[in-house]
């Protein structure tokens, strides 16, 4: 089985490696073909970290269960560990939802990288719907932060990025983190979120993180240790869902108008390049940087205080 899978996922980087051959600096092919290879390494880097962890045995029952092929609680035999880690790996990178194991189950490293990618907002190959529009905020912000760094003119396909574009670049990067912690916060200071966990400490906190991220980010998928039917949950989330899709949507409508209105200036000496390794680098690290890093606080509080008790604690 696992041999399989790393045949399906060789195979799929060469097949992506020769269609997309087109070098035109200004095509949209261009543009998906600059992203992709940076989110390549953001969705192997994933894959790899939550297949290794899976392989590990469960700590919380390490002692009670023979685990010498791995956690395979929450998952059907027919799949296993491998199968299991890429399709979470997968649903989660994108908005689409499904599930062939339980997430809830899975050990803490794995659900810290599940909630990773939700929380980076599902821009690694476009999500399913608006997962470009994030990305296009984090390029923008990019070549904006290059611009500051380096003393060159921020410019993106041509279009000169002015103070407008920054501030519809950024208002999705801030509406999304403070619905998503903001409930967070309340749910889990209040009496609502206690009420609804099959588990108390870290593991709890972690389901009520992941409720909001699914929902939020346009998911579905959920830990199912959690019970969201209730009116405070329906409510909460409901919101959270509509401002994960609105204000999301409509800053960078409002960032397209603005760059469809400017002229396409000439690239010269000063401007920066949207192409090449230093742009893939420089992508990748906001994505991860200015993405995760806002959310790392909350992850400390859970999959990662999780991983670092003792081994055979339970909820």
């Amino acid at each position: 089985m696992q041999l399989a899978i790393i045949a399906a996922i060789l195979t799929a980087i060469v097949g992506v490696a020769f269609s997309m051959q087109n070098d035109v600096p200004v095509t949209v092919n261009f543009m998906l073909w600059r992203f992709d290879s940076s989110l390549a390494m953001v969705l192997l880097l994933a894959l790899a970290v939550v297949w290794w962890s899976e392989a590990r045995p469960n700590p919380a029952i390490a002692t009670a269960v023979e685990q010498t092929t791995g956690n395979l609680e929450g998952k059907e035999t027919r799949f296993g560990i491998p199968a299991s880690a890429l399709w979470s790996v997968v649903t989660t990178a994108t908005s689409s939802g499904p599930v062939n194991a339980m997430h809830d189950s899975f050990n803490a490293i794995s659900g810290f990288a599940l909630l990773g990618l939700m929380q980076l907002g599902e821009v690694v190959y476009g999500g399913i719907g608006v997962g470009l529009t994030g990305m296009l905020g984090f390029a923008i912000l990019t070549v904006f932060l290059a611009g500051l760094m380096v003393g060159r003119t921020p410019e993106f396909l041509g279009k000169k990025i002015e103070a407008f574009e920054v501030k519809m670049a950024v208002l999705p990067l801030i509406s999304f983190p403070l619905f998503l912690l903001g409930f967070t916060a309340l749910s889990a200071a209040g009496e609502w979120g206690p009420a609804s966990l099959a588990n108390t400490g870290p593991h709890g906190f972690g389901e009520i993180l992941y409720a909001f991220s699914s929902g939020t980010g346009n998911n579905g998928s959920a830990f199912a240790g959690f019970n969201a039917a209730t009116p405070f949950f329906n409510t909460t989330i409901g919101i959270a869902m509509i401002a994960g899709r609105f204000l999301m949507i409509v800053p960078t409508l409002a960032l397209a108008g603005a760059l469809a209105r400017k002229p396409v200036i000439p690239a010269g000496a000063g401007s920066f390049p949207v192409s090449g390794p230093l742009w893939t680098t420089l992508l990748t690290s906001v994505v991860l940087i200015v993405g995760l890093l806002t959310f790392f606080p909350a992850l400390a509080l859970g999959p990662i205080a999780e991983e670092l008790l003792p081994a055979g604690t339970l909820y």
